[in-house]
């Protein structure tokens, strides 16, 4: 009879533990990374700003347009938080480190249900007059439908660099940056 009753209540503390568990997925959830680099021709001090979501408005095209949610105004700044229409969908953008000092930023942002991606950005002075960028997108699906996002998006991350170096290089070209710190 103790046995039973040992046997009952632990059963009965494990049922509210496994409600809380998320039924397993039918198929494997996709956690990609994939990164690339690329060489800003501007010193440090004139390259950072244009990776933080205000200063990207300057080159990445008019998809780019953060509403902002924190900081009011808007505001590069580290715990930022803005939106990004993705299509059909609005991703919710956190900037979880904005490090100037350390020449390194990093943005997390998800898709409800779909998937969550960190955007590392590390920045390295290649001399007085160019800035050498590191970028990792890591993508994890939340769901079966994410897998097909993170695929699709992640072949997109392979082919960035060349078009960010390409929209920064125009960006650069027509306002005349001036190369020196």
């Amino acid at each position: 009879m103790k046995i039973m009753f040992v046997l009952f209540s632990i059963a009965a503390s494990a049922i509210p533990a496994l409600a809380q568990t998320p039924p397993a997925p039918s198929e494997a959830l996709l956690h990609v990374s994939t990164s690339f680099d690329l060489v800003v021709h501007a010193p440090y001090e004139k390259t950072a700003p244009l990776f933080g979501p205000e200063g990207e408005r300057a080159w990445a095209g008019k998809h780019w347009n953060p509403a902002f949610i924190h900081p009011q105004p808007a505001a590069d700044i580290e715990g930022a938080v803005f939106t990004i229409q993705h299509g059909p969908y609005k991703a919710v953008w956190v900037n979880t480190l904005f490090d100037q000092e350390a020449r390194h930023f990093q943005y997390v942002y998800f898709l409800p249900d779909l998937m969550v991606t960190v955007i590392d950005v590390r920045f390295k002075p290649v001399n007085a007059k160019s800035t050498s960028v590191n970028v990792v997108y890591t993508r994890t699906a939340l769901s079966s439908e994410g897998n097909e996002h993170v695929s699709v998006m992640s072949e997109g991350d392979k082919t960035a660099g060349i078009e960010w170096q390409k929209a920064i290089d125009e960006y650069l070209a027509g306002h005349k940056i001036d190369p020196t710190p």
